[in-house]
């Protein structure tokens, strides 16, 4: 004989209430999540008056409210992409695209966590306004600091040849903004090797020397900043740009050192499409070559699709990174519908980075 599951005979009277319940938690979620006192103000907007029907409902909305606390993807509402993390005085902030239809994509909000659990929004620290030369769409930004001031670097205009348009820079005296438009100009505006100029990273490598990755259209460069950020400075060999393009790179270049090896990442396939993903490979200098070791993040059809636009964050001392990406919910069909998560990103023994598995958590604990 089957088995048969004997629910308790007080939930069937509950169940005609759940509709009420779930708008109850839609219009109390926030509170409850905030001080989980307040279920019994929603117990007491359900027409349960038994005792017992009282405790079911609370058990069912304490466990709801439990979950929603350890769901943290996606880190922040609303639709954003293209995050690039960085702790700044042991902070952590995530600086997004603002993901919209081109001409509404004109400004840049940031957010800043002590715990990567818990995160403050700082809306329009730059927009157009501010950048006299862009007169479109801005996104993918890059940021660093260096001696007291931070530095913000954006894509504009979705540049073609002989358009104005391209990598711009931007300052501030606090990383939350506001950001003053360095240069007046795009610092590169102009397509060499191909690589349309977008999805910049700068990277400091270990002797202090800060350079910078960008490229789109299945091209990447690689070229150095002079002292001040105004300009390029030569690269060894006396030129300004190296391609340094491996296999499968599309866009989206990032750089991070992890005992004395360059790991080198970039997003492969369409940002609109679910195929988006992230590949690797590792060197032994910032020049390369870069040699395709894996694909490391990709669409999870239990989860999402599009994952991809990645940045990396190292917890300060420690050997604890986590990879901030941009995915795209499971049913969502508009190519800017995407969302910031944080998933946690390990080595195996030999240093390679293992598969990250997308999750629905997150950073299931505040770190230190």
């Amino acid at each position: 004989m089957a088995s048969e599951v004997i629910l308790p005979s007080i939930l069937h009277s509950t169940f005609d209430n759940l509709l009420i319940i779930r708008n109850c938690i839609k219009d109390c979620l926030v509170t409850l999540i905030r001080d989980t006192c307040q279920i019994s103000t929603v117990v007491r907007r359900v027409s349960i008056h038994n005792k017992m029907s009282r405790r079911w409902v609370c058990l069912i909305l304490s466990l709801l409210v439990c979950g929603a606390i350890a769901q943290q993807n996606p880190v922040f509402e609303g639709w954003y992409a293209d995050p690039e993390g960085i702790v700044y005085n042991n902070t952590y902030w995530v600086y997004p695209t603002y993901s919209a239809n081109y001409g509404e994509q004109l400004f840049f909000d940031a957010f800043s966590s002590r715990d990567l659990a818990t995160w403050t929004k700082h809306p329009r620290i730059i927009d157009t306004n501010e950048v006299a030369w862009a007169n479109g769409a801005m996104w993918a930004p890059s940021v660093f600091s260096h001696e007291g001031k931070y530095y913000f670097l954006f894509g504009a205009n979705d540049v073609h040849e002989g358009e104005i348009g391209g990598i711009g820079i931007s300052v501030s005296d606090r990383p939350e903004g506001p950001y003053k438009d360095l240069l007046g100009r795009p610092l590169i505006q102009e397509i060499v090797n191909g690589a349309q100029p977008i999805d910049q990273f700068v990277f400091r490598d270990a002797d202090g020397t800060f350079y910078m990755y960008y490229g789109g259209w299945g091209h990447c460069n690689l070229v150095k900043f002079n002292n001040d950020f105004t300009a390029l400075a030569p690269l060894p060999d006396g030129g300004y740009y190296q391609e340094v393009t491996p296999e499968g790179y599309v866009e989206g270049p990032f750089m991070f050192i992890r005992n004395g090896t360059y790991y080198f990442m970039w997003s492969e396939g369409g940002w609109t499409g679910p195929d988006y993903r992230v590949a690797y490979a590792k060197a032994s200098s910032p020049f390369g070559p870069f040699v395709r070791e894996a694909v490391i993040l990709q669409q999870d059809p239990e989860i999402a699709t599009g994952a991809g636009h990645h940045s990396v964050i190292n917890v300060p001392n420690t050997d604890q990174y986590f990879i901030v990406y941009h995915r795209r919910p499971l049913g969502e069909t508009d190519g800017n519908h995407r969302v910031t998560c944080i998933d946690e990103m390990k080595f195996d023994d030999q240093g390679n980075i293992l598969p990250v598995k997308m999750t629905f958590e997150g950073v299931t604990a505040p770190l230190p």
